[in-house]
């Protein structure tokens, strides 16, 4: 596995070692020591894994839970998605920054979204399978959601068409209205 440095350290792109030939190919997707080798540095365990199927313009986010904080391990298994992840930790020298990928079946990469990260994603391809590991269980009761467009983080989505979003993401908190509510 080949680790890829972000401007946001603690955000790490992931290229498994893909093994092809004429019959299809092989990779290794979840290795526990060469994640916590290469990755983390510090023991990491996942306790639940998710799995989602989104139409093209589909966008999910920026989520977040304020109790039993996630970090995830995305990747797409089906089509392709622009993935985000937002710096909410408010003492990190990268407070506000985000940063976007491409993730798709065909490069196979993932994306490691620390505690502490707003996270969303938006379809590019015609549909797309998101699955993703998370190192706490999903709370309905802590989530919230900070507005996609927000003007202070300047996502620059590559928007083909005009994104579908949740009534809850519709609803979202603006990411200043964030801060002062959860800071």
């Amino acid at each position: 596995m080949k680790v890829i440095e972000t401007d946001i350290p603690d955000v790490k792109i992931i290229e498994p070692t893909v093994f092809s030939d004429e019959r299809g190919f092989f990779m290794e997707t979840w290795s526990q020591k060469k994640f916590e080798e290469l990755v983390t540095s510090k023991p990491t365990q996942f306790v639940q894994d998710n799995h989602s199927k989104s139409k093209k313009g589909i966008l999910r986010g920026l989520h977040y839970q304020t109790e039993n904080t996630q970090g995830k391990l995305v990747r797409v298994i089906s089509g392709e998605v622009f993935d985000v992840a937002v710096d909410i930790r408010k003492e990190s020298s990268t407070f506000g920054k985000w940063v976007g990928i491409y993730l798709s079946a065909e490069n196979k990469r993932q994306l490691w979204v620390p505690e502490g990260f707003a996270h969303g994603f938006y379809v590019t391809s015609e549909e797309a399978e998101f699955v993703y590991k998370c190192t706490d269980y999903y709370n309905p009761t802590s989530e919230v959601s900070i507005l996609w467009s927000d003007n202070d983080i300047n996502i620059s989505w590559p928007l083909s068409i005009s994104p579908i979003v949740s009534e809850k993401d519709r609803g979202a908190l603006k990411f200043s209205e964030y801060i002062k509510k959860h800071g």
